[in-house]
């Protein structure tokens, strides 16, 4: 078995990876390409650290179980089917889905530390890296978080200045240089995914079966 092409896809909060991400996944299918957040990998909330204000600090890498996010990454690349449950985000109006992975040639994986670990970096064949204006990613953060996670307007300011933007002048930003492609997305990013598209395309047929 010839094991996935995979893309890693990363960049701060708000940067637009996640849509970035579900606008690729529109262009294929499951046959052809799998799609893995690291999303669904946060550790439970009783597991998080807590700042000096009694704040869970989700934005660490210590607030992502990296060691499963790993083992399933081996998974799919053997040619398994992963089952995941869905992470919420504590929202109590969410219904947690069922995920189903299944192994493609074409692995993406996407987060905010898909390049901090070290073991998950090894096994990407390349490197995305999304950025985006801190205004627009604030901005983002702020529809994201009130939408899809149920937190009020002092509390995404908040985690954004005090949890947010440290770990990513410190930790995630750094990391642009070790990527193989930086993808400006302060508008939008419609030339950049054709270009993905097309590279994709174009390594599927690599790796078609002969």
């Amino acid at each position: 078995m010839i094991k996935p092409y995979t893309i890693g896809i990363t960049g701060g909060s708000g940067s637009g990876k996640t849509y970035f991400l579900r606008n690729l996944a529109e262009r294929f299918s499951e046959q052809e390409v799998c799609f893995i957040s690291q999303d669904n990998y946060y550790h439970p909330r009783e597991r998080q650290v807590e700042d000096e204000r009694g704040v869970k600090n989700f934005d660490l890498p210590g607030a992502i179980d990296h060691e499963a996010f790993f083992h399933d990454i081996q998974l799919l690349k053997r040619g398994e089917i992963l089952k995941k449950v869905e992470y919420t985000f504590n929202n109590p109006d969410a219904e947690p889905r069922m995920l189903v992975f299944k192994s493609a040639p074409v692995l993406i994986i996407e987060g905010l530390f898909v390049q901090y670990f070290p073991e998950i970096e090894k096994e990407l064949d390349l490197k995305i890296f999304i950025e985006a204006k801190d205004y627009v990613k604030l901005s983002r953060r702020i529809r994201r978080d009130n939408e899809e996670r149920g937190y009020d307007l002092d509390d995404v300011l908040y985690r954004y200045h005090h949890h947010v933007m440290p770990v990513y002048e410190n930790l995630i930003e750094p990391l642009k240089h070790r990527a193989d492609l930086v993808i400006p997305n302060n508008s939008h990013f419609h030339r950049a995914l054709e270009i993905l598209m097309l590279a994709i395309r174009a390594k599927l047929g690599l790796l078609a079966p002969k």
